[in-house]
């Protein structure tokens, strides 16, 4: 009996034992994830402040040469040069009227001012000014002496591509991408990188890194994204043509906010070999890099330059289509299809107004308009757009992501995404009678579940291709003129409202090519109007989407061209009749705040 007392006492005192060590390696390990963690976010503060250095030491070197130029070319009319377009200046330069050097200095000191009062850039591409000093070995080239604004993820040799998070700074490319290669290849002068959203899947412009880029019309409202240090700078005058990315919208909706072109190339059509997307492996909805400038002849004078052989000798998944001039000049009337609502979410009185104004001008000089709906757009939105994007049920994203502190652009959309399914999947349950397009949404985000699943959602996109295809051709539809999402919101509520991008967003998953023409602006009448929006679903999302248009008179209004696959060329020249049109009627302009 002694000896099973005695045997009891020590199994309690192991156990005692077992458990006083228990809990100091569970106090062991928390120490080790605590500081871990908390090495973790001084090493992401240090890296952040190390890229605010690279970026303020960038622009103080660029000043400094700005102010040695002037003073040593005191006559420079930089204000005259900045007047010109492209087209204009181009011409200027190849007859040696203007010196690459004028026109640089002239765009770096705008850029520099543009800056101080939006926040567009994440750096002066310092060797740039290395580029001017030989750059009349390019004589010949279409973009000779043309200063060339350029977004962030587009890699440039020593530069970092960030996407706007941290886990990337630090890691600068080891060479240009094709972009930036044919660019200077043909004579243009790549000299400012600008600023993205965190993680780029974002229409508004603001990171942990750079902070928030405001629109040039409205400090007040965002620029766009994810090119929306693109649009900014651009729409501020500080940029005469630059290079963005599209993924769902993030050339056009920039273009549509800052009130400027905007152009999204088939897929394919240019390289996109250097160009950084914020994940790889998602085929559903493409991406596409593009050219943003204040007309629509400077987008099409981008993809002449850049549709060369040296494009397709640098990347030869490309194929050697050059651009089809003939097309573009081509004065034929058109059969045209048109948008007025796409059935998912409704307009805005100025999107409204916009196409039908453009609808009549184009009726006038002798086009057919005819009117369209895509079909099925709600299953669309969610089935194939955001469950497209999202297919790992943002997985990807949210590693990306790990280490960062988070923007407040984003801040909802990471949070919805963190959550574990089976919370998704309640809350589902809880918020479907009441908000039915929120739950479809939410739903779409937990993603496909499955290869098997992931190979049907991308026959179900090449399906729907298909369909609408055909029922183009049904029409006898050849171009289409479509609303863009505008006016530009109020800071804070991108993050908020995803409805509208199946205005834009659709458009990738068909891989067409689209454009945005500034065309009117926001009317005191448009805004009395507003008063009075209640949306198609009348529900959370269709009140801050009125919430984030309000206040926007005077903001630009655009509307959106679109064609076929591999007819860019058709898709421009449809944008080129818009502003030609446009103009003609009396052309409206925001009023900038710079």
């Amino acid at each position: 009996m002694d000896e099973v007392e005695q045997f009891l006492r020590g199994l309690e005192l192991d156990n005692r034992r077992a458990a006083v060590l228990t809990a100091v390696a569970c106090g062991v390990g928390a120490l080790v994830l605590l500081a871990r963690k908390v090495a973790g976010h001084r090493e992401a503060k240090d890296k952040i402040r190390r890229a605010r250095d690279r970026r303020t030491e960038s622009l103080q070197r660029a000043e400094q040469a700005v102010l040695r130029y002037k003073e040593m070319h005191p006559t420079t009319d930089s204000a005259a040069i900045l007047s010109l377009s492209l087209s204009e200046l181009t011409k200027q330069l190849r007859e040696g009227v203007l010196s690459p050097e004028d026109v640089f200095y002239s765009y770096v000191e705008k850029t520099l001012a543009v800056h101080k009062k939006l926040n567009c850039c994440t750096g002066i591409l310092l060797e740039s000014f290395d580029q001017l000093k030989t750059i009349n070995s390019s004589k010949d080239g279409l973009l000779y002496g043309v200063p060339v604004s350029i977004k962030e993820n587009i890699g440039y040799k020593n530069q970092d591509s960030s996407c706007g998070i941290v886990i990337n700074l630090g890691l600068p490319d080891t060479r240009d991408s094709v972009l930036v290669e044919v660019l200077k290849l043909q004579g243009a002068i790549p000299f400012v990188k600008t600023n993205i959203p965190q993680a780029l899947l974002s229409y508004d412009c603001s990171n942990p890194i750079y902070g928030q880029t405001r629109n040039p019309c409205n400090l007040q409202k965002t620029s766009g994204g994810s090119s929306g240090g693109e649009g900014a700078l651009i729409g501020g005058g500080g940029s005469l043509l630059g290079l963005g990315s599209d993924i769902g919208g993030s050339i056009r909706i920039p273009a549509s906010f800052c009130g400027i072109c905007g152009f999204k190339p088939t897929t394919g059509r240019l390289s996109s070999n250097g160009v950084k997307p914020i994940y790889r492996g998602q085929k559903s909805v493409f991406s596409s890099a593009g050219p943003m400038a204040k007309d629509v002849e400077s987008l099409a004078l981008c993809m002449q330059a850049l549709l060369c052989d040296h494009m397709f000798s640098l990347d030869p998944t490309v194929p050697p289509i050059p651009f089809n001039v003939q097309i573009y000049h081509s004065s034929k009337p058109l059969r045209i299809g048109y948008i007025e609502d796409d059935g998912y979410m409704q307009p805005t009185p100025s999107m409204a107004r916009a196409i039908r104004e453009i609808k009549n001008l184009l009726e006038q000089a002798g086009h057919t308009l005819v009117p369209y709906r895509p079909p099925r757009i709600g299953y669309v939105a969610n089935e194939l757009l955001v469950k497209g994007i999202l297919a790992d049920g943002g997985t990807t994203l949210l590693q990306k992501l790990e280490g960062s502190p988070l923007d407040p652009s984003i801040r909802d959309q990471v949070i919805s995404l963190s959550l574990p399914t089976w919370m998704k999947k309640t809350l589902l349950f809880l918020i479907k009678p009441l908000y039915p397009r929120l739950s479809e949404i939410t739903s779409a985000t937990i993603g496909v579940g499955s290869v098997k699943k992931l190979w049907e959602q991308h026959a179900a996109a090449e399906d729907y291709t298909k369909e609408v295809i055909e029922d183009w051709r049904r029409c006898n539809i050849e171009v289409m003129l479509c609303p863009v999402v505008g006016p530009a919101y109020s800071l804070f509520y991108c993050g908020k409202v995803s409805g509208t991008l199946t205005y834009a967003m659709l458009y990738n998953l068909l891989n067409f090519p689209a454009g945005v023409v500034p065309v009117s602006m926001v009317t005191a009448e448009d805004e009395e109007e507003l008063k009075h929006y209640k949306g198609i679903y009348q529900d959370h999302m269709d009140k801050l989407f009125k919430e984030a248009v309000t206040g926007g008179e005077g903001l630009p209004v655009a509307v959106q061209c679109v064609a076929l696959p591999w007819r860019d060329e058709l898709c421009l020249r449809l944008m080129k009749e818009v502003e030609k049109l446009v103009k003609q009627s009396g052309e409206l302009t925001c009023k900038l705040q710079i």
